[in-house]
């Protein structure tokens, strides 16, 4: 009987260049017999059960021939026999189970899934998972990697030899497969590939889960995990999350550099949880946002690089570490937005990039698939298992992670094919357009995905440029995102506060410009990581003038942002007034809260998240124009503002006076909707804060004298470098007088009526 394979294939093989090892290796019947072949280059021999196995002359290739009759004969070809064998580096005998004799893993179903582009859960097939097979324990390895002649797993438990483990082809998928006995959790791998052309190249897995700690490039087995949920509640609570009409200001932050240990090595998310959650929650926000904790290389990128999409990073712990995390904000009420980054990816040569030898993840035309400003390269959208991977990513982290938002990083890059293109280096739609129309379609995908199958969730869009409907439903139109950042008013607003006051005047269009568009989309306000770095300073450096007015002119900038309709979003070390610019290598200033003026800031920030988060007035409408109303947006030459928000009829209107200028003004006149009287509820100049403590005690009372277009007015003072946010006071219910037995008696309750725009 003959058990050798043809020598073609024997040399194929040995060379490392066979298709498809499962061809030859381990069991297959000739004639009424069965043979067992296994390759092991690392075996000075190997026998079962004491019995030899017979090397193929000049080969690592060993056969097995057991009698019909036999155990072993009987259970071929399910049998997975225990292989002892005399290792070639060590002199030792080991024991190993060959891959070669199970059957194929992925069901036909998940393969048609992942190659129509709509699994929504294809972490869970491709990737590396622990698993038991046939009472056989070990890990499953799964990729798609097209168009090549092989692929293999490799790492330290095969001296990283590529032909030691070569996986099977799923045929025309382009799905690889290979279930490796004993392989257990925290074992080091990567992809071996030869590629059309001959090369071999060596890949990280782009399903990773866990990866080791740079400088490392290396995917790491995950561990099964062993977290338990205690977030119920607030997942309960989130699918009813009525984020239009309710309070969201967000604490924006870089879990790498918020703190540091004295030797300048990370927290870890558990001791970030101990730290970070109480300090955020005394503050009063109630979302953090993550800037990207995607596996990345480089610390200096902040996780906008991403090298593996579906691992979080090792530098602040395990998974679960983080899982723990997230668990523990959500038992203290903070929801958890996660910065994303879908529009781009790094051209290191050990993860995405030419993943087969060439263009995979990427358009293959560089003037679609690679951005020339940011050195980077761009998904193509229109590629179904690039979309499934990246929609499958999104959704990764609301199901396995329990996060409650994404904010879509770089989405206008996206959107528009001429994107920091000159002429020429572009390509048009197939209607000569410059809209990206398979991004378009990818994104509007995600959301409607998202919002599908995790209602309550948030996905909030970084969209600088005019394109409209963002924010919007799809079908009406939009791309579907819950929110959209407003670059506008962040640009302009920054832009003037930095000015010297004696020219905001000149500028007051910058403030109020905002109006003519605020309602075209759901907006976040924000003041981000992307403010504080390159040169541009941060918060408290931009701002102008001496000591005393620097902090007078954020804290009134602060109150501008809470005033102003639209969600709230500040970048760490902005609460207490960090001098410098933000730097990703070491914690924050946290000496600076040692010093008073600094402290009093973190204390306005505080009040402000409480004032707006318990006046419906200030974020019931915050994207609807009822909410809203100037009183005089026209007064440059003193460079002043007042507004009123309104909550619904139920709730007390909110009068916001600010004062952009060093000059108090005393005996200030400000029309006022119709109330009783005015309370001063926050004044950015209290001596609380580190301000001068100019402002107004007690009630003002509600006159009937006509001003700025409504009919009843107050006299104020209005603080220098300032503003100040006045509650209206119903009128009380007159008394009812002792009228037993008249009938006609009655007392109508006098409710404050809003005047009309």
């Amino acid at each position: 009987m003959n058990t050798s394979p043809s020598m073609s294939e024997l040399q194929r093989l040995q060379a490392g260049t066979h298709h498809d090892p499962f061809h030859f290796l381990g069991w297959h019947q000739q004639g009424s017999d069965w043979v067992l072949r296994v390759f092991m280059p690392s075996a000075e021999s190997i026998d079962i059960n004491q019995t030899p196995l017979q090397r193929l002359e000049g080969s690592d290739c060993f056969v097995f021939s057991p009698e019909a009759s036999s155990e072993l004969g009987k259970a071929a070809p399910f049998a997975h026999p225990i292989l002892r064998y005399l290792d070639k580096k060590t002199g030792q005998y080991l024991e190993t189970i060959t891959p070669y004799t199970f059957e194929p893993q992925l069901g036909e179903i998940d393969l048609h899934l992942l190659g129509e582009g709509n699994h929504r859960q294809a972490w869970k097939v491709l990737g590396a998972h622990l698993k038991e097979i046939n009472g056989v324990q070990g890990c499953l390895f799964a990729v798609w990697a097209p168009g090549v002649q092989r692929v293999s797993v490799v790492g330290n438990f095969n001296d990283w030899d590529g032909r030691r483990y070569p996986m099977r082809s799923r045929g025309e998928t382009g799905i690889w497969e290979l279930f490796i006995p004993g392989l257990p959790a925290g074992e080091g791998y990567k992809y071996e590939i030869l590629t059309r052309f001959g090369s071999i190249i060596r890949k990280a897995d782009p399903y990773a889960q866990q990866m080791f700690l740079r400088p490392e490039t290396v995917a790491c087995i995950p561990a099964i995990s062993g977290h338990v949920w205690q977030d119920t509640a607030w997942i309960q609570q989130r699918e009813q999350f009525d984020w239009l009409h309710q309070p969201m200001s967000v604490y924006e932050l870089h879990a790498g550099s918020w703190k540091r240990h004295a030797d300048n090595s990370f927290y870890t998310w558990r001791e970030l949880a101990d730290t970070l959650i109480p300090y955020v929650k005394n503050l009063g926000y109630t979302h953090l946002e993550l800037l990207p904790i995607s596996e990345h290389p480089l610390d200096q990128s902040w996780g906008y690089q991403v090298s593996g999409y579906y691992a979080p990073t090792a530098r602040l712990g395990s998974p679960d570490d983080l899982r723990y995390f997230v668990d523990l904000c959500h038992q203290n009420n903070l929801g958890i937005l996660l910065d994303w980054v879908p529009a781009h990816f790094p051209k290191d040569d050990f993860a995405l990039a030419r993943f087969t030898g060439e263009a995979l993840y990427e358009h293959a035309d560089p003037r679609k698939g690679e951005h020339q400003d940011w050195g980077t390269l761009i998904f193509d959208y229109g590629r179904n298992e690039v979309r499934n991977f990246l929609i499958a990513n999104a959704l990764y982290w609301m199901e396995e992670f329990h996060l409650d938002g994404l904010r879509v990083d770089a989405v206008a890059s996206m959107l528009y094919l001429d994107y920091s293109r000159p002429a020429g280096e572009w390509i048009p739609n197939q209607y000569g357009g410059r809209e990206n129309i398979e991004a378009v379609a990818f994104l509007r995908e995600l959301n409607l995905v998202v919002h599908r199958q995790f209602p309550g969730v948030l996905t909030i869009a970084e969209e600088s440029t005019t394109w409209p409907a963002v924010s919007r439903p799809i079908e009406s139109g939009g791309l579907g995102f819950s929110m959209k950042w407003n670059m506008g008013w962040m640009n302009d607003s920054l832009s003037y506060i930095a000015l010297d006051p004696i020219y905001r005047k000149y500028h007051q269009n910058k403030l109020t410009f905002s109006q003519m568009y605020a309602w075209t989309e759901n907006f976040v306000l924000p003041l981000s990581h992307d403010e504080v770095v390159h040169m541009k300073r941060s918060m408290l450096g931009k701002m102008p003038g001496d000591y005393w007015q620097r902090f007078a002119n954020l804290r009134l900038f602060y109150a501008w942002q809470y005033a102003h309709p639209g969600k709230k979003l500040l970048f760490m070390g902005g609460e207490f007034g960090q001098w410098l610019e933000w730097n990703e290598a070491v914690e924050l200033d946290w000496g600076l809260l040692a010093f008073p003026a600094h402290q009093a800031l973190g204390k306005l920030i505080t009040d402000l998240n409480q004032v707006y988060r318990t006046n419906p007035a200030l974020h019931q409408f915050d994207h609807d124009p009822r909410g809203f109303r100037w009183i005089d947006c026209d007064n440059a030459e003193q460079s002043l503002l007042s507004l009123v928000r309104y909550g619904n009829d139920q709730q007390p209107p909110l009068v916001i006076a600010l004062n952009f200028t060093p000059v108090p003004r005393g005996g200030y006149r400000l029309g006022v909707p119709p109330a009783e009287t005015y309370q001063e509820i926050l004044n950015t100049d209290s001596e609380y804060y580190g301000g001068s403590n100019c402002g107004n005690a007690g009630q003002l009372a509600v006159q009937n004298h006509p001003c700025m277009g409504f009919e009843h007015s107050i006299e104020l003072t209005l603080p220098p470098l300032a503003a100040v946010f006045l509650q209206a006071i119903p009128a009380s219910p007159e008394p009812v007088a002792n009228t037993e037995g008249d009938e006609e008696a009655q007392l109508l309750s006098k409710k404050p009526i809003r005047e009309k725009n």
